[in-house]
């Protein structure tokens, strides 16, 4: 199959490296095209104000691997891949391994997240995959997991392009209890802007802070109890699979709205 992968980490991080190498291992076609440097926590942002550069890199994955580093974000990169890089659209774009989760509301600053949205958008099913973990370099279970979700998704009759958002346990193979269906929990952060001088005496700020994690949701999204939290999941060493969209609308609201008449009481 013919693939596309992205990441947020840039060209240079091993994680990206071990899953290409990974899936061109496994007879794929795979196409990078990924920043030239970090943009992590970049969200779904878009370069609008500057050109965007890109160039041919050699030397860093297989031979067979065509692979471009762009300096725009991962959203500019997918967008740039499928525009003026492939002569047609790749089976799946894959975006990853990230170093590091992105489990609950993490998915809505995720750079990694937003490129495989961006494939999403143009009708392309796609994934997002993390290594739950900012320390370990062991991405090699989630390439494996990778390369086996593409191969049991093209065997399927997929209703509608789904971006799957993956988080694999970092921890060894032996350790990991299965994957399994996960909803989308919720992932807050204790924040903090740490007050500093420069050189010169002028303040700056540095954004800190400390993750506090909350397993349940709210009732009210009538989801099933035995589908856990992406949260709570890896917690029990699973590998979570978050099927995610685009659209945020509130339908429960849009229908408690519409059938109380709206907003009609008001003189606009």
């Amino acid at each position: 199959m013919k693939l596309l992968i992205c990441n947020d980490d840039g060209i240079y991080a091993l994680g990206i490296r071990a899953l290409a190498n990974r899936l061109t291992e496994a007879g794929h076609g795979v196409t990078v095209v990924c920043p030239d440097r970090e943009r992590s926590a970049t969200g779904h942002g878009l370069t609008l104000h500057q050109p965007i550069r890109a160039e041919p890199i050699s030397d860093i994955f297989a031979d067979t691997i065509v692979a471009w580093a762009c300096s725009g974000t991962p959203a500019d990169c997918v967008k740039f891949a499928l525009s003026a890089v492939l002569d047609s659209y790749p089976a799946f774009v894959l975006s990853g391994i990230n170093h590091g989760p992105n489990l609950g509301t993490d998915v809505l600053y995720s750079g990694t997240v937003s490129a495989a949205m961006e494939g999403t958008i143009y009708g392309i099913p796609s994934l997002a995959i993390s290594l739950a973990s900012h320390t370990s370099n062991q991405f090699q279970v989630a390439a494996d997991f990778a390369c086996e979700f593409i191969a049991t998704l093209s065997e399927q009759s997929l209703k509608q392009p789904t971006l799957y958002n993956i988080n694999v346990p970092a921890v060894p193979r032996d350790r990991i209890a299965g994957a399994r269906i996960a909803r989308q929990g919720l992932r807050r952060y204790l924040e903090t802007f740490e007050k500093r001088l420069d050189p010169r005496g002028k303040s700056y700020y540095w954004l800190a802070g400390e993750v506090v994690e909350e397993i349940e949701q709210p009732e009210h999204l009538h989801l099933p109890s035995r589908i856990p939290t992406d949260v709570q999941a890896i917690r029990d060493n699973f590998i979570t699979i978050t099927p995610l969209q685009y659209n945020f609308t509130d339908v429960q609201t849009l229908m408690h709205l519409d059938r109380c008449g709206g907003f009609d009481c008001l003189a606009f």
